[in-house]
């Protein structure tokens, strides 16, 4: 959890600021993940926070929405050419990749259990 808060806090994800009165406020809750090892022990114990956005309404709170993510059978797909063609394939963990989408409108969430900054009620996005 520690890890994911300085990694927010590095990227300069959010500043902490008061709620305006006419302002809506997301939670946040935290998800957990055992990442493992190929022989089946544990690699770490991964945190990772997440706003829960889903009381955002259409035209107020977003315009629209962003997710880096590939398909399913994209991935297969490049997997079969990669071993058709005797490709090489690495993989790797993006940290942070939610934190790459530039926003136009502020978005208000509660600090997580945990962080909270004495004399701050709300982050901003």
């Amino acid at each position: 959890m520690q890890q994911e808060m300085d990694s927010i806090n590095k990227n300069g994800t959010w500043e902490l600021t008061k709620l305006p009165h006419d302002n809506n406020k997301f939670d946040t809750k935290w998800v957990y993940k055992t990442k493992y090892h190929g022989d089946g022990s544990v690699e770490r114990y991964k945190g990772r926070l997440v706003s829960q956005g889903f009381t955002q309404r259409y035209g107020i709170d977003y315009e629209e929405t962003f997710a880096p993510i590939a398909r399913q059978e994209t991935i297969r797909m490049l997997i079969s050419l990669a071993t058709q063609k005797k490709w090489n394939i690495h993989h790797m963990d993006v940290k942070s990749a939610f934190l790459n989408g530039y926003l136009e409108e502020e978005i208000y969430v509660e600090q997580p259990q945990g962080f909270k900054v004495q004399g701050k009620d709300h982050q901003v996005y």
